[in-house]
């Protein structure tokens, strides 16, 4: 996939939550404005957004760093999606000898902002 060179991204790897949790919140602020985004995800009463919302201030620190980009408003949430990553497997112990098998899922975290030019 290649990737816009205007374009500062931020991953997470390994979150022990599952990934349909973080879609529902990362295909809502998919395509907004980097502010509205940011208030979007604090009001959210979800987990999945606070770790969105700190993915999101991360890549655009980053698009600050890379292109000098001093207003956030100038950045629009170009990608970000969320993948499944490998499960953790536990075993819970149960009644007369046996164990169940409980597994974690886990999700991969990307969020990519990209310089809008100005109207």
């Amino acid at each position: 996939m290649a990737t816009n060179p205007l374009e500062a991204q931020a991953k997470q790897k390994y979150i022990i939550m599952s990934p349909r949790k973080l879609r529902r919140v990362v295909d809502t602020i998919r395509g907004k404005r980097v502010p509205e985004a940011y208030n979007m995800l604090r009001l959210m009463p979800y987990e999945a957004a606070r770790v969105v919302l700190k993915k999101l201030i991360e890549a655009t620190s980053n698009a600050q760093v890379k292109f000098g980009v001093e207003d956030p408003a100038q950045l629009v949430i170009s990608r970000a999606f969320a993948d499944e990553g490998p499960s953790y497997r536990r075993f819970k112990p149960r009644a007369q000898g046996r164990i169940y098998k409980r597994e974690k899922p886990t999700s991969h975290l990307t969020v990519a902002v990209q310089v809008k030019e100005a109207k």
